[in-house]
């Protein structure tokens, strides 16, 4: 169960640099490592975990539920609060281009921190669909 959670994980880390590719036509291998972006590799991994655990101890389990609401409370952090934070970064970094932020910060504050709904979903359909193929 762990390597199938933690290998969604790092495959749709993966995929992050292929969507990166695609969508803009730029080749960005940071996009493997970075936070953000399509698929959601958190929701991948928690997804795989919980379908995992309910393959082998039943959907009606008390793992699958702890390991489901444990799940819940993953992507609702990544589409709300993660998401929001991402937003900020974006609103603060243009206040200091335009300087109505005294001190200037050398370096600029992260907007790829969340994820949009559509990122989340993909990233739990990623995390179903390795448990399927290799469980």
């Amino acid at each position: 169960m762990l390597v199938l959670a933690v290998g969604a994980s790092v495959s749709a880390q993966l995929l992050k640099v292929v969507t990166h590719l695609v969508s803009t036509g730029h080749l960005d291998w940071s996009r493997a490592w970075g936070a953000g972006g399509l698929p959601s590799s958190h929701s991948a991994m928690v997804t795989a975990l919980a379908t995992a655990l309910g393959y082998q101890h039943g959907f009606d389990s008390g793992l699958f539920a702890i390991a489901a609401v444990f799940a819940l409370i993953v992507l609702y952090d990544a589409m709300g609060i993660r998401h929001a934070v991402g937003q900020q970064g974006q609103f603060l970094n243009r206040l200091q281009e335009e300087g109505a932020v005294l001190p200037r910060r050398p370096e600029r504050l992260p907007e790829l921190v969340g994820h949009t709904f559509w990122e989340v979903l993909v990233g739990v359909l990623w995390g179903i669909a390795v448990v399927a193929l290799f469980y």
